[in-house]
């Protein structure tokens, strides 16, 4: 399910980028690949896990330093098994949702910016345990976080950042790699 709502998303970002670029002047699309990592006590049980998240964002340049930006994340599942001595305990946690926030950008060489992002993330979650949801929360949370970009042209940007999620009382960490088009 969860892929076909990134789908959708994806391309209805892409229909709409072009009229909207035509009003917006300095509208970007982007899309990272990352991994994100959690260390969360469950019920008793310590998660330490791994996972491969996906950013799809949007994004309006107010100006050559700060963007309004939007977009959809997805943290993957964390995963781990326990030997609780009954037999086998596999906790499974995932989350996803929308981020708003505002973006900004240093430019220290004609292609290379510092980055820093915040902003607040609208997410819902699943917690499983053998399969069998035990907890599905929902809140929104601050997220934070700092990068690199490097401009490969005037429309194409290669980004590399760190963000931080609060997820209630957890938090993840995200090392993600992408690119950025935009509509000049």
């Amino acid at each position: 399910m969860k892929l076909k709502q990134t789908a959708v998303l994806a391309v209805s970002l892409v229909l709409v980028a072009g009229p909207i670029s035509a009003y917006a002047g300095d509208f970007y699309l982007g899309a990272s690949v990352g991994n994100a990592t959690l260390d969360e006590d469950f019920d008793g049980l310590n998660v330490d896990d791994n996972a491969t998240a996906i950013r799809i964002v949007a994004g309006w340049s107010i100006n050559d330093y700060f963007s309004l930006e939007g977009g959809y994340n997805d943290f993957g599942d964390f995963e781990q098994t326990f030997d609780d001595g009954n037999g086998p305990l596999t906790v499974k946690l995932s989350a996803d949702g929308f981020i708003l926030g505002v973006t900004g950008r240093v430019p220290v060489s004609k292609r290379f910016a510092l980055t820093g992002r915040a902003g607040m993330f609208f997410w819902d979650g699943n917690a499983e345990i053998n399969n069998v949801t035990e907890a599905t929360p929902e809140d929104s949370n601050l997220y934070l976080g700092l990068g690199l970009s490097f401009s490969i042209s005037e429309k194409l940007e290669l980004t590399g950042d760190w963000t931080r999620y609060e997820l209630e009382s957890a938090t993840s960490g995200v090392f993600s790699l992408g690119l950025q088009y935009r509509f000049r």
